[in-house]
């Protein structure tokens, strides 16, 4: 399929019908807004709208910011290149939201990534990951690399892994040798979104010195795998540029960027 069909088959299975959200948070139509949010304490909203803002976006998004800011949550607006208006993001920021990094949108056929060899090296070993412990090496690997908070990532992940086994598969890569007792060199986990034929990949960090050693790669391959066991067409990346060319020449396609938009209370 060409970048331009995998997008529209995109927009239409998963944009549209708002089906990747997380799984547990509260999903809501608000008008022309898809919103989904958690309340407590870890809590937080996520906002976007594939069918545009309508003839007031200013309004729209006040609205948003009100409700979340009723209930005392942060919120991301995740927005993509196509949407409308094409002043999204500069009415975002004039309405208080801080722009985070862009990343690229890459979608891709299951069967794509399966026709490249990948192997791991011999000293690591890539399995499921299996308790609470491996959790906790996988959210300090996550806070090394990006800061984004070691209670967030474990507990989330986690508590979503442990309601919602069919839907979320989490992996990591270790040393053979010091198994459970080192860090994780590498971790990820793969979404999958019934009735889409989507699968989504997430993660997929490693430590700087264990970087090119075809990490990334073997665990890709080894969510592919699994995807298309369980009848999954397609992956869906939110890539940053580090990891997007490696996509790119495992068989996948860049079709748009994607930038979300902060709010804090």
């Amino acid at each position: 399929m060409t970048p331009d069909e995998l997008l529209e088959v995109f927009h239409r299975r998963i944009r549209l019908p708002d089906a990747d959200t997380i799984p547990g948070w509260k999903q809501e139509l608000d008008g022309l807004v898809h919103r989904s949010y958690v309340e407590g304490p870890e809590g937080a909203g996520f906002v976007e709208t594939p069918r545009g803002l309508g003839d007031d976006p200013d309004a729209v998004i006040a609205a948003q910011v009100a409700f979340f800011r009723d209930r005392g949550l942060p919120f991301e607006w995740k927005t993509y290149a196509y949407d409308e208006p094409a002043d999204l993001g500069e009415r975002l920021v004039r309405a208080g939201f801080t722009p985070g990094e862009p990343e690229t949108l890459i979608l891709g056929e299951v069967d794509r990534i399966l026709e490249r060899p990948s192997a791991l090296p011999s000293k690591v070993r890539l399995r499921e990951a299996l308790g609470a412990a491996d959790y906790h090496r996988i959210a300090v690997l996550m806070d090394t690399l990006w800061h984004n908070g070691l209670e967030r990532i474990e507990e989330r992940l986690a508590g979503e892994a442990r309601m919602f086994p069919d839907r979320l598969s989490v992996f990591l890569v270790e040393e053979a040798l010091k198994g459970p007792e080192g860090p994780a060199l590498t971790a990820a986990w793969i979404r999958f979104h019934p009735g889409t034929g989507f699968a989504s990949l997430w993660g997929g960090g490693t430590l700087p010195e264990w970087r090119r050693q075809g990490l990334y790669s073997a665990v890709l391959a080894h969510r592919a795998r699994l995807a298309k066991e369980r009848g999954y067409e397609f992956l869906r990346v939110d890539a940053s540029e580090d990891s997007r060319p490696i996509l790119q020449k495992l068989g996948l396609h860049a079709v748009t960027t994607t930038t979300p938009y902060e709010w804090t209370p």
